[in-house]
């Protein structure tokens, strides 16, 4: 089980994870709800339906990772068409995220959350480590969650294609986007035995 996801009896999945590696999903973790930030107004609101009704932003974000993580609904920069065509879909693609990206972030920070709380659950099991045990609800929450992870890693390192995730494997350890590209690997690795223990 070290290093990837394994079915467990009556659904979910199991992983036994290290210190450092805890800690490493931890830290990823709380610097991707950094990342997503407060809901509308930066607090919960007592008042559900005002949350429900609450708009978000109708313009994409600056930063490129949220970019990746809230992409345009409707193509983005470069999308296919004239003058009006790009205007007509920058148009759509407001009004959609105006509705949509409060509740996309949302999803996010409850799956970042779902992630945090689950390794601080975490009991030892002997030589600094653990196994982790998932329910099939939290397990789609960790999916969510290391896709969303390998998403940023990802735009940070400029992987656009499998080409450019291919010259990953041979930088060299000199390379100060090395660690980087290690995390991202073995995110990877941990994504791919978790879709398989709920294709199971």
């Amino acid at each position: 089980m070290p290093g990837q996801f394994e079915p467990i009896p009556g659904g979910g999945a199991a992983v036994a994870l290290d210190e450092v590696e805890i800690s490493i999903i931890r830290s990823l973790a709380v610097q991707l709800l950094e990342l997503i930030g407060p809901g509308p107004g930066g607090e919960v609101s007592d008042d559900p339906l005002a949350e429900l009704f609450a708009e978000g932003p109708s313009e994409p974000p600056a930063d490129p990772v949220m970019q990746r993580l809230l992409p345009d609904a409707y193509g983005g920069p470069g999308s296919e068409g004239g003058a009006s065509d790009a205007d007509e879909l920058r148009a759509y693609s407001a009004e959609f995220r105006r509705f949509t990206e409060n509740d996309l972030r949302a999803k996010k920070r409850d799956d970042a959350l779902v992630v945090i709380r689950s390794l601080d659950s975490m009991t030892a099991s002997g030589e600094g480590g653990a196994v982790l045990k998932l329910s099939v609800e939290d397990s789609r929450n960790w999916l969510g969650a290391l896709n969303d992870l390998r998403l940023a890693i990802g735009t940070r390192l400029e992987v656009s294609d499998e080409e450019d995730a291919d010259l990953l494997y041979r930088l060299p350890d000199s390379d100060p986007r090395k660690p980087m590209v290690m995390a991202y690997l073995w995110l990877g690795g941990l994504q791919e035995t978790l879709v398989g223990t709920l294709l199971d």
